[in-house]
């Protein structure tokens, strides 16, 4: 149960963003950032600040500080993860994805990792992933539902 200032903010910045509202997340994850210097805010407020502000350096930055501070806290992984995803870099994503599943069960990592899916090895082995004969039939075999 929060007790502190910090605290009630943080947990009024998970309620919005939890219900879609990650405006108003990152003015209470900010707020509560600037008053205690705790990774877990830092890791929310640097999420909701590459969504909302476009911020991504300083957000990729903000979350990895707070992986160094708390190496085994899945959910800097998965904020991480997401702020990938914003950028477009889905790769990586799967990878911090997957590493933060390494530091504990989380279901949020799961759905994410579930959400973006995972890809069949190639059609023909032997060929890269990205010779048109493979991605060809590929997709030729997905629409005859042999794939």
């Amino acid at each position: 149960m929060p007790c502190t200032e910090p605290d009630k903010l943080f947990a009024r910045g998970l309620s919005a963003l939890n219900n879609g509202d990650s405006l108003s997340a990152l003015a209470y994850f900010e707020k509560a950032f600037q008053l205690e210097n705790n990774p877990t805010f830092c890791s929310y407020f640097a999420f909701c600040l590459a969504k909302e502000r476009g911020q991504y350096n300083n957000a990729v930055s903000l979350c990895k500080g707070a992986m160094e501070m708390e190496p085994n806290n899945s959910i800097h992984y998965l904020n991480l993860g997401r702020i990938y995803m914003l950028l477009g870099n889905k790769p990586e994503a799967m990878l911090v994805f997957r590493q933060g599943l390494g530091h504990g069960n989380s279901p949020q990592i799961t759905a994410e990792l579930d959400r973006l899916g995972a890809r069949k090895p190639p059609v023909l082995p032997f060929l890269k992933r990205t010779n048109p004969l493979n991605k060809y039939l590929g997709i030729i075999l997905k629409r005859v539902g042999l794939r």
